[in-house]
């Protein structure tokens, strides 16, 4: 399985936005393992789960930096 998903989210303003591109790798144990990248920031994160992946966007969203789950690798 190796499938690209890309994802754009606005603010209720409209101006400020989100976009994700999902890169899939592999399907294991009822999830996805591959890599997510936010556009905005131009950084690269792996992730093991799903899960693991939304936390990774839901934290973008939230305030656009960094906290809890590391986006650490620059592209």
């Amino acid at each position: 399985m190796n499938e690209n998903i890309r994802m754009v989210r606005k603010d209720d303003s409209g101006s400020r936005k989100c976009t994700f591109e999902i890169s899939v790798k592999f399907q294991q144990n009822s999830t996805w393992q591959g890599q997510i990248l936010w556009a905005e920031k131009n950084m690269k994160q792996s992730f093991r789960s799903v899960l693991e992946m939304l936390r990774l966007m839901d934290e973008a969203l939230e305030d656009g930096t960094a906290r809890t789950v590391s986006w650490e690798n620059k592209v």
